[in-house]
């Protein structure tokens, strides 16, 4: 797998709370000129971004992150005002305190509702893996896949662990064929790259994957 096919995967991700503007664009451009699937990037950034990049870029950003325990409209409003501003993918965190609660009916409504906000662009799901059991794992792709959601990913990156290969094994068997899988969190090698879509990953959230494989290539790997 070459680097081109890698970085076709990856939502090239600015996530931090102090994140500034000459940042923001220094990802954008590299996303441009290395041919991410998207950039991801904080909901206050994303007007600008559509503004100074327009069609050139596929803007991702978050909802209700990352703890998630927002309430359903104001989940609904952030990507409102984010569709509004110009962007074309949205990655929510589920409300962990429902899950917690076992109040699956309530996870799937809140998904299905952003889903039906969102329309035809993508819907990914955040579950943050950290903080959940197997059978909180298995329930939420249940969740995920009965709203109609695009993707269920593993992590925001803000909590105590990231992706896992078990837990990308896990939903494979327990989602349903139209839900992809985004992994995110903890992925800082061309190996990890690599598993993590070997193992069926169709898109990957890492805000080194560029820096990486550049590495690599000026070495002449």
């Amino acid at each position: 797998m070459n680097n081109s096919d890698i970085l076709s995967h990856v939502d090239h991700t600015l996530l931090k709370a102090n994140a500034s503007w000459e940042e923001i664009k220094t990802l954008c451009e590299e996303a441009i000129k290395f041919g991410t699937a998207s950039v991801c990037i904080p909901p206050a950034f994303v007007k600008l971004v559509h503004e100074t990049y327009g069609k050139t870029i596929n803007i991702c950003t978050v909802i209700g992150f990352p703890l998630g325990y927002s309430v359903t409209a104001a989940k609904v409003s952030e990507i409102q005002q984010a569709d509004r501003d110009g962007c074309t993918e949205f990655d929510m965190v589920v409300n962990l305190t429902d899950v917690k609660n076992s109040n699956f009916d309530r996870v799937t409504a809140e998904i299905a509702e952003l889903k039906k906000t969102a329309g035809n662009k993508i819907l990914k799901v955040i579950i943050e893996t950290c903080y959940l059991t197997e059978a909180e794992k298995i329930a939420l792709c249940g969740c995920v896949s009965d709203a109609k959601a695009d993707y269920i990913k593993t992590s925001t990156g803000f909590g105590t662990a990231g992706a896992t290969l078990e837990d990308v094994r896990l939903f494979k068997k327990h989602i349903s064929k139209d839900v992809k899988i985004k992994a995110a969190g903890g992925i800082r090698s061309k190996d990890d790259m690599i598993a993590f879509l070997n193992e069926g990953c169709d898109r990957l959230g890492t805000s080194s994957a560029i820096k990486i494989l550049s590495g690599e290539e000026s070495k002449g790997y």
